[in-house]
């Protein structure tokens, strides 16, 4: 009884199961931070008020935030159209043809490495079993990881960009106004590195290559951004 549920386990530790979330969660975390910081940093560069800069921060995070939900929800729903698309045709096809997309799934097979009666045969019993799902994932290579959650990735990417975003609205609201810019890069660039140790972590890849990652590119969109507003920016006040 034990070893299914051993197996099951075992499965679900592969780091390809949490791709969906963690890739909407992390994008949406660091477009919060970024932005946010960025934003807060360009009004600062030409504002000798708090004012202006917490205003400015705020209005980033809620509207960063929409942004985001329905960039991705958009995003994801042309994707699952796509999917539903090439599956109404799969279905389509083995109504009409049935004998030449049995073939075409062993042709896959054998392509992958199994002799021609091995991959025939396979074909012809996952066929048996369920021929509409052995297309859909071994041709049209759509399955539970990869098919697409509008709503999913939507929560996920406003949610996330609201907690980065709220990181750097914060250092807005409490430290002290001069010298604003270098507080709010330093504390951008902080949760970025935490943010890409996290996410380096929970994806299994190097910790030290995510952190060099979001700082470089960090440091390039703060620094550009404080840029315009001290060259753009007249002084609000």
């Amino acid at each position: 009884m034990s070893e299914p549920n051993e197996l099951d386990n075992y499965l679900d530790n592969h780091y390809i199961h949490r791709s969906n979330w963690l890739r909407a969660a992390v994008l949406g975390a660091n477009d919060g931070i970024l932005s946010t910081a960025s934003i807060a940093i360009g009004v600062a560069a030409a504002s000798e008020i708090r004012e202006p800069v917490v205003l400015a921060t705020l209005a980033g995070l809620v509207a960063g935030a929409l942004s985001m939900a329905a960039g991705e929800y958009v995003s994801v729903s042309s994707q699952t159209d796509v999917e539903k698309a090439d599956i109404k045709r799969e279905k389509e096809e083995l109504e009409e043809m049935p004998n030449l997309e049995l073939k075409r799934l062993a042709q896959i097979y054998e392509e992958r490495g199994l002799k021609k009666e091995t991959a025939l045969t396979v074909a012809k019993e996952l066929t048996a079993h369920d021929a509409l799902g052995a297309h859909i994932r071994d041709e049209l290579g759509i399955n539970d990881i990869s098919a697409a959650n509008p709503l999913q990735a939507a929560m996920a990417s406003g949610a996330a960009f609201t907690i980065g975003g709220i990181l750097p609205f914060l250092v807005t609201l409490f430290l002290p106004l001069e010298n604003m810019e270098y507080y709010l890069y330093g504390f951008a660039i902080f949760f970025l590195v935490l943010l890409g140790a996290m996410a380096a972590k929970a994806g299994g890849s190097s910790i030290l290559n995510a952190v060099a990652r979001v700082t470089f590119w960090g440091t390039i969109a703060m620094g550009l951004t404080a840029l315009v507003g001290h060259f753009f920016g007249v002084s609000v006040a």
